[in-house]
């Protein structure tokens, strides 16, 4: 149910109807969720924009830069979008849902982004702030602003090797669609943590980096 989704951001929505809205792909009818996206990537920059500010009060202006371009991007926001399994909530036009348009990367970005827009519509910018902080956490938990910013599946590589933890174990589960617009399901395994979680991607290393994602959020607050 979308009201419950809502309630997994950290938001409760005082109109349900704008959380229908950012959950409605443009495929379904007019009352879709561009316009909410509009508003939630310029809410999304502005927030990561100021975190980072506050958090590296001696970083240059190019630096700051690089680290928001690499926290706002597609990438980042469909392996998000992954980890909240956003793709069980988005609505779609029927040929978008019969050509995999649940999995797909840019689909999934662009309702994440029309999330942070709608409940900043919905209640202003410090709820925003509050929900984009709580999707990010892990994000920027693990910022190295001396070091390139790491993929999930480095990420929780190196954490367990600091652990002197064996490395996960990756596996496909299932490949799904036409040659030219496959999904792939896959599954990352942490025996010694008892951690399995599930990803998917449009190719095997974009699933592999959502399973990843999952992963670590289990272990890391485990």
């Amino acid at each position: 149910m979308p009201y419950e989704f809502g309630r997994s951001l950290g938001h409760v929505f005082h109109r349900p109807e704008l959380l229908e809205q950012a959950l409605t792909h443009r495929s379904l009818g007019p009352n879709h969720n561009e316009r909410l996206e509009f508003v939630g990537d310029a809410a999304l920059n502005c927030v990561i924009a100021m975190t980072l500010f506050q958090r590296f009060p001696h970083m240059p202006e190019g630096e700051l830069s690089r680290l928001r371009s690499n926290l706002v991007n597609r990438d980042t926001l469909f392996r998000l979008a992954q980890v909240l399994d956003l793709g069980r909530e988005v609505r779609l036009g029927e040929g978008e849902l019969r050509s995999g348009g649940s999995a797909r990367p840019s689909i999934l970005a662009d309702t994440l982004e029309a999330l942070f827009g709608a409940v900043f519509v919905d209640a202003g910018f410090d709820a925003a702030r509050t929900v984009i902080e709580h999707v990010y956490a892990t994000e920027l938990a693990g910022l190295d602003p001396a070091g390139p910013v790491k993929d999930p599946k480095t990420r929780l590589q190196e954490w367990l090797q600091a652990r002197r933890m064996p490395v996960p174990e990756y596996a496909i589960v299932a490949v799904r669609g036409e040659a030219h617009l496959q999904s792939f399901d896959v599954e990352c395994r942490i025996p010694a943590l008892n951690i399995s979680t599930a990803g998917s991607g449009p190719s095997r290393r974009a699933a592999e980096q959502a399973a990843a994602a999952r992963a670590y959020e289990q272990a890391a607050a485990g």
